[in-house]
């Protein structure tokens, strides 16, 4: 959505040429798969982080637009809130030491952007959703200052008709409403994106699918909202109702929300672009002036621009990318699990985890998604959401028996989904001590069974119990784990609570 778009009415006449626009997108689309008109494998890989700016009282603070005026960089850019920052670090190829340059990169920028936050009294939280925010704080008037979000948000109330009604059911029950999608902005999220050939898209596609649940269940980091404790990864939740076009009488029809996990595996990437045509009316029908049928018939590579902003308001957790890069169009998956944080070190183990698998499972002769039920995938994702580090899985069974079994999370990860994770990143090239660096933290999350929402959670039972309120418990919480994000040592390696008052001397 990083479109510039114009704030205004839509009538009749723009969404029917809209539509017509799209289907010569999608016949578009087809014709360069068809002319194998794709860049060849490079191998490169992306990355994008939200941020959330909080005060030294852990409180959010709406100052997107001084941070980012402060910052002055290309690499940071608004996102939906006032409190929301993203960073994009430019693509790299997978290989060598990509992760350690990669770590560089990230803590330069992000203490960068710190260093910033502060001259405003501000700081730079990575973390799934700042515990600290409040019903008040997600509301239409805190969104960032940008036409594209206004805009959207109107489209999308207007397709509603009536208020967003929030209900997630955890360890604590959260029921309310909104007028606006301004809850969708407590959601920050790392994106993960591959470049890959339209030959390979399925493969990659249905292995980022099968394994969501499993980087959820690693690294969950998004316990609370508004005061509750709710999932151990709410985020998703929380975006598919923040973002639901479709009253309750649509949703008992089963009309599918846009934010999706999907409903099947696929034997190409027109299949998803073709799925958001057909079940997804335009949000934001706004046409380009290309045809892209005729630059195609004079040689050319077409923007499909009316594809491209469809898609990207369809909020699949894999979804299918399309662009152009100097004169040469290319696919990535973009894959949009996981949560933000805690840590950089954190963050590289989960995206190390991630290309590390999806390459070995894409090249298995005998894929899990052949063995794996569609519908077991999209459950075991949703078990990953509820119980994060603790959950328990259907998956098929190894050796000659067959069939699905139940395990539990750590032990798929441990015994089965590492040693792939570890052959996918040597077929990368990635040197053994960045592969042995990263895959460790995800083996000793799992041996201690923490990651990011697990030591929230932990934390705030601990503050709770020495006495603090709700209230105070959270910010303290948030302050503390901004504290030990600084120092940079991964969330397992976190003591659980608050630290101890120093003794005032008499």
């Amino acid at each position: 959505m990083g479109e510039k778009v114009v704030a205004g009415q839509f009538d009749l006449s723009d969404r029917q040429r809209y539509r017509e626009k799209l289907r010569r997108c999608l016949t578009g689309l087809e014709r360069l798969l068809t002319e194998k008109r794709f860049d060849r494998p490079r191998n490169l890989m992306g990355l994008e982080i939200e941020l959330n700016l909080a005060g030294a009282d852990g409180m959010p603070k709406m100052l997107n637009a001084q941070v980012l005026e402060r910052i002055a960089s290309r690499d940071f850019q608004t996102e939906l809130a006032m409190f929301n920052l993203e960073v994009n670090i430019a693509p790299h190829r997978l290989g060598g030491r990509v992760f350690d340059q990669l770590d560089e990169e990230l803590r330069t920028s992000l203490s960068y952007a710190d260093r910033k936050a502060r001259e405003v009294d501000a700081g730079i939280v990575m973390i799934g959703i700042l515990p600290t925010l409040d019903r008040d704080d997600l509301v239409s008037s805190n969104l960032s200052a940008v036409d594209r979000y206004a805009l959207l948000n109107d489209q999308i109330v207007a397709a509603r008709g009536e208020d967003f009604t929030l209900d997630i059911d955890g360890v604590e029950h959260l029921r309310c409403t909104s007028k606006s999608i301004a809850p969708e902005a407590a959601c920050t999220s790392v994106q993960l994106h591959l470049q890959v050939t339209p030959e390979r898209f399925p493969d990659v596609w249905n292995a980022a699918q099968a394994v969501a649940a499993a980087q959820i269940a690693v690294g969950a980091n998004s316990p609370f909202l508004f005061g509750r404790e709710l999932w151990r990864e709410s985020r998703p939740p929380l975006f598919q109702q923040s973002t639901d076009t479709r009253p309750p009488e649509l949703q008992a029809q089963g009309v599918r929300p846009r934010t999706w996990f999907g409903e099947r595996w696929v034997t190409s990437a027109f299949d998803l672009f073709e799925e958001n045509l057909r079940y997804f009316p335009a949000l934001l029908p706004i046409c380009d002036d290309e045809d892209p049928l005729e630059v195609l018939d004079a040689g050319g590579v077409p923007s499909l621009a009316e594809l491209v902003l469809h898609n990207g308001t369809v909020y699949r957790w894999n979804r299918p990318v399309y662009d152009v890069a100097d004169g040469v169009p290319h696919l990535r998956v973009e894959n949009r699990v996981l949560p933000a944080g805690p840590t950089v070190t954190d963050v590289l183990a989960n995206a190390a985890f991630y290309y590390g698998l999806v390459r070995a499972l894409a090249e298995d002769s005998r894929p899990v998604w052949s063995r794996l039920p569609f519908e077991a995938a999209a459950a075991n994702f949703d078990a990953a959401c509820k119980d994060g580090i603790d959950a328990r899985f259907t998956w098929p069974r190894r050796g000659r028996l067959g069939g699905l079994g139940e395990v539990d999370a750590v032990t798929l990860v441990r015994e089965e989904l590492l040693p792939l994770a570890e052959a996918g990143l040597d077929a990368w090239g990635i040197e053994p001590a960045d592969r042995d660096r990263y895959l460790g933290v995800i083996e000793e999350r799992c041996r201690r069974r923490v990651n990011g929402a697990s030591w929230q959670a932990a934390t705030f039972h601990r503050a709770l119990d020495a006495g603090l309120g709700r209230e105070e418990a959270l910010a303290a919480t948030t302050r503390r784990y901004r504290e030990l994000t600084k120092r940079g040592e991964p969330v397992h390696t976190w003591p659980v609570g608050l630290p101890e008052p120093v003794p005032t001397t008499a």
